[in-house]
């Protein structure tokens, strides 16, 4: 079953709909069993990836303060090769990002050929953060929406795989987290006071939201509402949507390997018989 729901712009969404504490009736022990199994997986089609360099993988994470963009980072992703994957984080714009476009600054970490780079957050802070802290006007981030989509069609017909998850964070459970944060010493430079600021704009940031999914989202790259109240159940559903997005590939990406393969070793052969070589029997 796939744990994630997956929007593709056919039809319009509510995020009152989705429970953030819905984990499928599945168990942490369970959960954390198939994530493993999970990241093998996909551990494996990285490398079919970053070998065949035909495609590129862009995962975008966005969520509230609080709703475990890190620890996805650091549960997923983080346990593939880092050869082939990074993470970039976006924060408050700089003067210079400022004195640009609002995508001059994204376009140049999108992944390269048999890459994988994950967003932690992303151009949509210029849809969101942007729009309900009243930085631009709203005929300015309405604007982007277009621009948005245009961008993201540039990268999916340039053989991007875009996947986008909204970590759908309960108001209680981030309450939770962000009270963890001052108790434990180790986690107090993640404090914010515009955390707590955001918090008082919690159905301002949910309509954005809302906006966001049922304006960005296609076939080609669409939103995945992810509920993110448990953090193991959170990581089985984005590994599982990831293993799931490259899946389809894996034949080809194999099959254009073992073509490739085979040229080479032809190659070698003939290099070898012209020059005399052998090859030493294979040992017992």
């Amino acid at each position: 079953m796939s744990y994630a729901v997956r929007i593709d712009g056919s039809k319009k969404i509510k995020l009152t709909a989705f429970d953030p504490a819905d984990a499928c009736g599945v168990s942490r022990e369970q959960a954390e069993s198939e994530t493993a199994a999970l990241i093998s997986e996909l551990a494996e089609m990285q490398e079919l990836l970053y070998a065949v360099r035909s495609h590129r993988v862009l995962v975008i994470l966005q969520g509230r303060d609080a709703g475990g963009k890190d620890g996805v980072i650091r549960g997923v992703t983080g346990k593939l090769n880092p050869l082939s994957c990074a993470a970039v984080s976006f924060g408050a714009p700089t003067k210079e990002e400022l004195a640009h476009d609002f995508l001059w600054r994204v376009h140049p970490h999108v992944p390269g050929a048999g890459q994988i780079c994950v967003f932690n957050r992303s151009h949509y802070e210029d849809v969101l953060a942007a729009r309900v802290r009243g930085f631009v006007s709203e005929a300015v981030w309405r604007a982007r929406y277009e621009h948005i989509n245009a961008f993201e069609k540039l990268l999916t017909d340039n053989n991007t795989i875009v996947l986008k998850f909204y970590l759908n964070l309960s108001k209680a459970e981030q309450l939770e987290r962000l009270a963890e944060r001052e108790r434990n010493p180790l986690k107090a430079w993640k404090l914010s006071l515009g955390d707590w600021h955001d918090r008082e704009h919690w159905d301002d940031y949910t309509a954005a939201y809302e906006d966001v999914i049922n304006r960005c989202s296609s076939v080609r790259a669409p939103w995945f509402v992810v509920s993110a109240d448990k953090k193991w159940f959170r990581n089985l559903t984005i590994a599982e949507a990831l293993r799931d997005a490259l899946k389809p590939y894996k034949q080809r990406w194999r099959k254009q390997l073992g073509e490739v393969g085979l040229v080479e070793r032809r190659a070698i052969e003939a290099y070898r018989q012209g020059k005399g070589f052998t090859l030493p029997p294979v040992r017992g």
